[in-house]
């Protein structure tokens, strides 16, 4: 069974996590939110959101899948967890989704999962993706790893990773439920 895993970092961009976390909800995937060094995270808003668990308590071995939200500095804080690296690089390996949006593909970046892969950032964050072949479009998909540029494509990038996991008609279906309509 899938089991996705949206880790909180303090400064995470509130639009980009729970965008993820309702849409992969909405279409019936088990998500747990895992936050980095405690249960209570603060977004760059300062919105609070409480994870279900502390990344310490994953079970990584159960994670099938993980999204990643940017924001600053939760992308950084992200980057900085070495428990949240493992995670994404045991998922790597055995060919789960790794995503990440705005300044989170630098996390991909430093679990050095991006090389020569195609992705793509929020502008300026290009330089911490070294290893990628950078991409300007609002949302980037290579094998395993999809990646988008920010805040204003969270819906259409959380919608790629249901067609990515689920498959089109099912990401079809939320878009209509939810009257998505691409700018």
């Amino acid at each position: 069974m899938q089991k996705i895993l949206i880790p909180l970092a303090e400064g995470f961009e509130e639009i980009e996590a729970v965008t993820n976390i309702d849409v992969l909800r909405r279409a019936g995937f088990n998500v747990v939110t895992a936050g980095i060094g405690s249960k209570n995270i603060k977004g760059d808003h300062g919105i609070k959101i409480e994870t279900d668990l502390e990344i310490k308590e994953v079970q990584k071995e159960k994670i099938t899948d993980v999204v990643l939200p940017g924001g600053m500095p939760g992308a950084a804080n992200l980057r900085d967890s070495s428990e949240l690296l493992k995670i994404i690089r045991n998922v790597n390996d055995r060919g789960g989704l790794c995503a990440a949006i705005c300044a989170a593909p630098m996390v991909l970046e430093a679990a050095e999962i991006l090389e020569n892969k195609n992705a793509t950032s929020y502008p300026g964050f290009d330089d911490q993706m070294e290893s990628a072949n950078y991409k300007k479009d609002r949302v980037v998909k290579d094998d395993n790893i999809i990646t988008g540029r920010g805040p204003g494509v969270a819906l259409e990038f959380a919608l790629e990773v249901v067609e990515y996991l689920a498959d089109k008609s099912s990401a079809d279906e939320l878009k209509k439920a939810m009257l998505f309509k691409k700018c």
